[in-house]
């Protein structure tokens, strides 16, 4: 009976898998079309205030502080788009989880 690894990491929506029992035999399987997760391209912020009414207090944030801002990007939110394009202090950034 073949058996299938567990995928440990998908990269560009393609995985690769093994057979157990056949070292080195492999197969690169696309798992997504490209672009199939969009990107959040212009992102809106909340005040905390706002925040703070709809967002659970250990909420799992991806944080940025600098000179003269402030961000936070929610886990939660990136889960299902993955990368956030932005302008951080006058800089564009990419935010990927």
């Amino acid at each position: 009976m073949k058996k299938t690894l567990a995928i440990v990491a998908v990269v560009s929506g393609l995985a690769l898998t093994a057979t157990a029992g056949q070292p080195g035999l492999t197969e690169l399987v696309q798992v997504l079309p490209r672009d199939a997760i969009s990107a959040i391209d212009d992102p809106r912020f909340e005040s905390v205030a706002e925040a703070d009414r709809h967002l659970a207090d250990n909420e799992l944030m991806i944080g940025l502080v600098g000179d003269t801002e402030q961000r936070a990007y929610s886990t939660w939110q990136l889960d299902s788009h993955e990368i956030v394009n932005d302008v951080f202090e006058g800089r564009p950034i990419a935010v990927t989880w």
